[in-house]
């Protein structure tokens, strides 16, 4: 099966930049395209393709408007933001949309077949300038600090808190653990009232900053193992 995708931008020229990147991969294919972030979710919605490559400012709603609407109807698409701006401000805004990637138009050329490969992969993918801005945040350490993990966190929450962090739904958590939805979501408010975290950005932040999951500086920021 062909790894199906579809490009989300309002600039034309821009669209079939990607489409031209993306379809030089053997097995890949750009399934459709959108020009706003309502045809984004229309589009998603009818092809039901397996990664999303998504701009952020776009009319017709917006990229985040349009990665919550296409997460609430099909939670296992992957979405790779693609942006020009590289702001502390965006980035925790996709992560709380739940994007599972951050790609700057200015690395394109180089990094987006990393970036889907990554996320087919079911890794998080950020820009190589925004896992800088990651790795900063995490030695300024702007999170309040935290006790020891083995002495806040079950082994079993340890487990969610690292597949949340990788990009995973509740309902994925669930799956991946064999336990009931409700359940892991027991485990994730137990998890987020034990650590007082309060978003998705900040789980991912605890997460690294505890070793829960790997960082490496550069393109591939979240090739979470």
């Amino acid at each position: 099966m062909p790894l199906r995708i579809i490009v989300a931008d309002d600039h034309e020229v821009v669209r079939q930049g990607i489409r031209a990147v993306l379809q030089s991969q053997p097995d890949w294919e750009v399934c459709a395209e959108a020009g706003d972030g309502r045809e984004a979710v229309e589009k998603t919605e009818a092809f039901k393709p397996d990664v999303v490559v998504l701009d952020v400012a776009m009319p017709g709603g917006g990229g985040l408007t349009a990665v919550r609407e296409i997460l609430q109807s099909l939670p296992n698409t992957k979405i790779l933001m693609l942006t020009m701006h590289e702001s502390e401000q965006v980035i925790r805004e996709v992560l709380e949309a739940g994007a599972h990637g951050y790609l700057l138009k200015s690395d394109a050329g180089r990094d987006l077949v990393n970036a889907v490969t990554a996320l087919h992969r079911n890794k998080r993918f950020f820009t190589s300038k925004v896992a800088e801005m990651v790795l900063e945040n995490v030695t300024r350490n702007k999170l309040r600090p935290e006790v020891a993990v083995k002495d806040v966190l079950t082994a079993r929450e340890r487990e969610v808190v690292h597949l949340l962090a990788e990009g995973k739904s509740t309902r994925e958590v669930a799956e991946v653990l064999g336990l009931s939805v409700k359940t892991a979501e027991t485990h994730r408010s137990n998890v987020m009232r034990k650590l007082d975290l309060h978003s998705v950005s900040e789980l991912v932040l605890y997460a690294v900053r505890n070793n829960l999951v790997q960082l490496k500086q550069g393109a591939d920021l979240s090739q979470f193992n």
